[in-house]
């Protein structure tokens, strides 16, 4: 890191603080946020700036929702789901957190712990193409199964055979994908800079706005590298220079090329969508929209670190695993 980017941190958390005057006024959005837009976003809503006379996206923005990222087939050639189907999906998806677990399994979280938000009203998350999924290519579709078979024959050999989420390396990725919890941005702004905290494994992401170039195609990041500039009121997030070991949830590569647009459309709301290109892996572009709701909470610290206690166990559980058929096998052949 240059010491002029550390300097734009230290100066993104100063000037966010010092523009602080407390927390806006509740939302009137349906605690559902299944958004109809003519509702919640005013007619000709004037952007707030930033002293320096940017669009100001500073806050807590959530991009949580149960909203599918490709469009069930029963579905089909709907964009849309009326109230009724809305309140229908979301209380399934309660009854599903707040199951009794099954005999023998210990349980997970139930919906006082989930942050998994509602259906914003979409079919899908995808919006082109038009029928909501993921335009694999065939061979893309292959390479998945035999890597997830893979995975599975050998999911604790070593450290390096598990998840970067497992690893407290990345969950949510550049661009991100909704799941249970921790679905929160957090941005700042300074002159020349954006950064974003990531609420998962806490990664902070830095965008720089002076029109420096990418970095060279030699040197890949796990959440690829970020540079940004503003179309109008928009926010624009060009990133490149995957690694080939980033996992993002729609399995990209390390050609994966996203573009994020960011637009304040109103007090409470931030319309965000980005478009992913990966000729690797998809036969054309593809475009997700999730709107953000601004939230009036805090992001408190997600302590996860690589190495932690789950990698221990789950290796020294594997290795217990193979001495005990070692030994049976040892004893079944004499």
């Amino acid at each position: 890191m240059h010491i002029r980017d550390l300097a734009m941190i230290v100066a993104v958390v100063c000037v966010s603080v010092a523009g602080q005057e407390g927390p806006p006024p509740p939302s009137k959005m349906p605690a559902a946020v299944a958004i109809d837009k003519a509702k919640v976003i005013p007619k000709n809503y004037t952007v707030p700036k930033t002293p320096w006379g940017e669009p100001d996206l500073q806050g807590v923005w959530s991009y949580a929702t149960t909203t599918p990222l490709q469009r069930p087939d029963a579905l089909a050639g709907r964009t849309t789901l009326t109230e009724t189907e809305i309140e229908a999906l979301d209380e399934a998806q309660d009854a599903r957190a707040d199951a009794a677990p099954r005999a023998g399994d210990p349980g997970t979280y139930n919906t006082f712990w989930f942050d998994q938000g509602k259906s914003i009203g979409q079919t899908s998350l995808i919006i082109d193409p038009p029928d909501g999924k993921l335009p694999w290519k065939p061979e893309a579709l292959k390479a998945n199964a035999e890597r997830a078979a893979y995975q599975r024959a050998h999911a604790a050999d070593s450290y390096l055979d598990r998840s970067p989420t497992d690893r407290c390396i990345m969950y949510h990725g550049v661009p991100p994908l909704p799941s249970g919890y921790n679905n929160t941005y957090q941005i700042f702004q300074t002159p020349g800079m954006v950064a974003i905290l990531d609420e998962n494994i806490h990664h902070v992401r830095l965008i720089p706005l002076d029109g420096r170039p990418h970095l060279t195609d030699r040197v890949r990041h796990w959440n690829g590298d970020s540079r940004g500039h503003w179309e109008g009121k928009t926010l624009v997030v060009d990133t490149t220079n995957f690694n080939n070991k980033t996992a993002l949830r729609y399995n990209g590569s390390e050609n994966t090329h996203a573009v994020e647009r960011f637009t304040r459309v109103s007090d409470r709301l931030i319309d965000y969508q980005y478009t992913i290109t990966d000729p690797t892996v998809f036969t054309r572009p593809f475009t997700v929209s999730i709107p953000m709701p601004r939230r009036d909470d805090k992001i408190f610290e997600y302590a996860c670190h690589e190495g932690n206690h789950s990698i221990v166990g789950i290796l020294g559980g594997a290795r217990a695993e193979e001495k005990a058929a070692a030994a049976s096998a040892k004893r079944g052949s004499n």
